[in-house]
């Protein structure tokens, strides 16, 4: 009778990219000729306003890089396409002003991960970061 623990297994590692193609090396399989995204909902509240935003996000590095999207109501001027920023330890959106209206034409967003998936920190308009302050939940 053999015994599983005396018998001698070969095990080999096998490294695949996003496509599901087997590469040679680990760095390869996180390395890919075209972006890889996916879209994050987040919601930002300051007392009686809220903004809805929906994120582009790249998943292949950390801090997730932000690659596109909007905030898509409860501001002045939405839709605001977003223009880059990062979520990570620390959250930067930036944003431009595609909507109507006299409102400022830029948004910066920057908050703090807290914990249960939120960001909090502070917004402002045309330059600034630091006007307003907010909680953002990230609901994936």
């Amino acid at each position: 009778m053999t015994n599983a623990i005396d018998e001698q297994v070969e095990v080999r590692h096998g490294y695949f990219n996003p496509w599901g193609t087997q590469v040679e090396s680990r760095e390869e399989a996180f390395t890919s000729p075209e972006a890889v995204t996916t879209t994050v909902r987040m919601t930002l509240h300051n007392g009686g306003v809220t903004f809805e935003i929906e994120a582009q996000i790249s998943p292949s590095s950390y801090p997730f890089r932000l690659t596109g999207g909007q905030i898509k109501s409860g501001i002045c001027g939405a839709p605001w396409n977003i223009t880059g920023g990062y979520l990570g330890d620390d959250m930067r959106l930036d944003a431009t002003r595609a909507g109507d209206g006299n409102c400022a034409n830029t948004i910066s967003i920057v908050g703090e991960f807290v914990h249960p998936a939120a960001y909090r920190g502070t917004y402002g308009f045309d330059g600034t970061s630091s006007s307003f302050p907010h909680a953002t939940l990230y609901h994936g």
